[in-house]
């Protein structure tokens, strides 16, 4: 496959950010993209709506179907997902994308806080993928991407926000798991980025100033693309970072995905 055209992309959280890039990277080759996300009216403090990503991706190519859907829960998700089928007549590609952080020790995240985390995290992307699988199992070159960092044990990435880090590696555990489950059927993968990448959440956690240190979330677009329209079978079980994937396929020159060109880049978590 060189590109997905006429593919059917699930993607959770893809009102804006990394989920909106990736959607607009597979509709500009003409692709049907099911926006599964919450925004269904603007929000006060970030940008886009459901309604404004399916403008997006119609303008890039492609063809949209907002759906209002929180991921913690098992109703929304199932109906969202037969929605999707009813319209494109099948799934090809399940993004689990949609996250929820908070960088806090134990005595500074309230068990609401955690139990919001795993319910979108870890447990969304189990609820996406259990109801995506059948559907995707009819398809011609079937994906599942977790948007999720690398399994490492090193106690560094656990000591300063257990419960995020444990919410972000069930999204990963579900990718081992799953890439075996699944071998030679359903290529089940992660992508994560080698820098931060400037989304809202991003803007929250450092302020304005530092999305100058970050890149475009266009750079997981492009990353993400080329792991979906590999065959599936010779792509699986893979844990990518953004960065090392885009050099290996010949690309040099970064700094387009750059906010500020030139500028000094904060490292992601989760990469040693």
């Amino acid at each position: 496959m060189s590109d997905l055209r006429d593919k059917t992309l699930f993607i959770t959280g893809a009102s804006r950010g990394i989920g909106l890039a990736i959607a607009l990277r597979a509709a500009r080759d003409g692709a049907n993209v099911v926006i599964a996300a919450k925004t269904a009216d603007p929000h006060p403090k970030l940008p886009g709506t459901i309604y404004t990503a399916a403008d997006e991706i119609r303008a890039a190519g492609g063809r949209a179907l907002p759906l209002v859907v929180d991921i913690r829960y098992e109703d929304q998700v199932a109906a969202a997902v037969e929605q999707a089928v009813a319209a494109f007549g099948g799934l090809d590609i399940l993004v689990n994308n949609a996250s929820a952080i908070s960088l806090t020790g134990t005595l500074y995240t309230p068990p609401k806080r955690y139990d919001l985390m795993n319910q979108i995290n870890a447990r969304g992307t189990y609820v996406c993928s259990h109801y995506c699988l059948p559907h995707l199992l009819k398809a011609a070159n079937p994906h599942i991407l977790n948007l999720s960092p690398p399994l490492s044990m090193d106690p560094k990435w656990f000591k300063n926000h257990v419960a995020y880090t444990m919410a972000k590696y069930g999204m990963s555990m579900c990718v081992l798991g799953m890439a075996a489950e699944f071998e030679g059927q359903v290529g089940v993968n992660a992508l994560w980025p080698q820098t931060a990448i400037a989304t809202a959440a991003m803007s929250m956690i450092g302020g304005p100033q530092a999305l100058a240190a970050c890149r475009k979330p266009e750079i997981m677009g492009d990353a993400a693309h080329w792991i979906l329209t590999q065959p599936q079978a010779a792509c699986s079980g893979n844990f990518f970072i953004d960065e090392d994937l885009l050099r290996r396929q010949g690309v040099t020159d970064f700094e387009p995905y750059a906010v500020q060109p030139g500028a000094a880049l904060i490292k992601d978590f989760f990469l040693d």
